[in-house]
């Protein structure tokens, strides 16, 4: 009995360490264009044109730093992701994935 309450226990806290850091792992920090690595600037400044960039977020997606650059675009806000050595990873809209987790800028 005292053993399968240990690994009862352990599966437990196995999962609540796994979430803990899965939730982690998507925490966004505001930061500054002046404070990203030069290559992710360039990126950015040519996908942006002539949008207004309103703030730059950075995060860490399967260990690597990700940032968000959020435009506005014909009114909308729409997030330009790049990495650290400026790869452009894609677009999405702001405004979904804020609603998704429930947060607002």
């Amino acid at each position: 009995m005292k053993t399968r309450n240990l690994i009862t226990a352990g599966i437990i806290s196995a999962g609540l360490t796994f979430g803990v850091v899965a939730q982690a792992a998507h925490e966004e920090t505001q930061v500054e264009m002046k404070d990203l690595p030069e290559a992710a600037q360039t990126t950015i400044k040519e996908k942006a044109g002539n949008d207004q960039i309103l703030r730059i977020e950075k995060e860490t997606r399967k260990g690597k730093e990700v940032y968000d650059a959020i435009v506005s675009k014909d009114g909308k806000e729409t997030a330009i992701q790049v990495d650290s050595k400026g790869k452009y990873l894609g677009t999405h809209d702001e405004k979904a994935e804020q609603k998704e987790k429930g947060e607002k800028h």
